[in-house]
């Protein structure tokens, strides 16, 4: 059916298909140990741009102000830089992700942030080497955890529907480069980069929460967002979600909720920031579900976003 519509997919790459049972990148935040799928996904785009702010004092900024806007956000440019760079089928990768996730190199990309001016051109950074989604979450009463999330990409993927089965193929292949030196070049027996990155957060090994947000490239800025609201900002999971948001979108500079403050507006813009206020859509914005476990009583607390359906459950 494939080669029919003019695919090159073959049963045999198909039959020749195999999962694999991977392990999670995870880097700390101020004491929270945060987990995200690894590569090829932009899970490490969380986790690198949660190093790079972890620098600076978000909370001593202020919730939703200009400073702590403005840090977040060129973190996540940072951050996006390298993502777009490096991150690939982790076989094909020429940085590990070790490299990627170390403080010290967080700290020459934080080094380049000027706290009143963006930064005009975003380029990737040199770490050291060496030779449409849907999202859940559950949480048992004994700390256990799952977070799910699935997508074949653009509307209905490729658009074609295998007959007699319902099956939509999906479409990531086209997040390949056509670069042959890129690390991301599209070529055999290779997966793409792509965007679904599950998320969870320890403490003290322990779950602290369980969360995603979808949204294809902004589910990495969501999640930056929703931990530091969290983390720093002391919100609760439904606060979390709710709180105003803001999304990197390369060449059309960065988008606003229209929930943002004026005075944040007009600061960031003072700042060089490109900015254009949208409506709050999870299209532009993501959306979002978390379930946060108290270590110690094991009460869960659910939030579930408002921008989109979705709900949170107790049982």
């Amino acid at each position: 059916f494939v080669q029919k519509m003019g695919g090159w997919i073959t049963t045999e790459d198909m039959a020749d298909h195999y999962a694999e049972w991977v392990e999670p990148s995870c880097t700390s935040y101020r004491g929270f140990d945060c987990w995200q799928v690894p590569p090829p996904t932009q899970g490490l785009n969380t986790l690198m741009a949660l190093n790079i702010a972890e620098g600076f004092d978000l909370a001593d900024m202020g919730y939703q102000s200009v400073d702590a806007y403005h840090h977040l956000i060129e973190s996540m440019r940072l951050s996006f830089g390298d993502a777009m760079q490096y991150i690939a089928d982790p076989a094909h990768m020429n940085v590990a992700s070790t490299e990627l996730l170390s403080k010290q190199y967080a700290a020459t990309r934080r080094a380049m942030i000027d706290p009143n001016r963006a930064q005009v051109v975003i380029t990737p950074g040199k770490p050291p080497s060496h030779p449409d989604t849907v999202y859940l979450t559950c949480v048992d009463g004994d700390g256990n955890a799952c977070s799910f999330i699935n997508s074949v990409y653009m509307g209905f993927g490729t658009g074609l529907v295998v007959p007699t089965t319902g099956i939509a193929l999906h479409n990531r292949g086209s997040s390949f480069v056509l670069d042959p030196e890129h690390a991301n070049a599209l070529a055999p027996r290779k997966r793409p980069f792509h965007t679904l990155i599950p998320g969870m957060v320890t403490r003290n090994d322990e779950l602290w929460a369980s969360y995603g947000v979808m949204g294809s490239m902004q589910q990495a800025q969501g999640h930056l967002q929703v931990i530091s609201n969290m983390v720093d900002f002391d919100k609760n999971p439904q606060e979390a979600l709710n709180a105003p948001r803001f999304s990197v979108r390369f060449e059309e500079g960065i988008f606003l909720e229209d929930l943002v403050t004026t005075e944040v507006v007009k600061g960031l813009q003072a700042k060089g920031h490109p900015i254009t206020v949208r409506e709050p859509h999870g299209i532009f914005f993501g959306s979002g579900q978390i379930i946060r476990r108290d270590p110690e009583s094991g009460v869960l607390t659910g939030g579930s976003e408002p921008r989109a359906d979705g709900a949170a459950i107790g049982w």
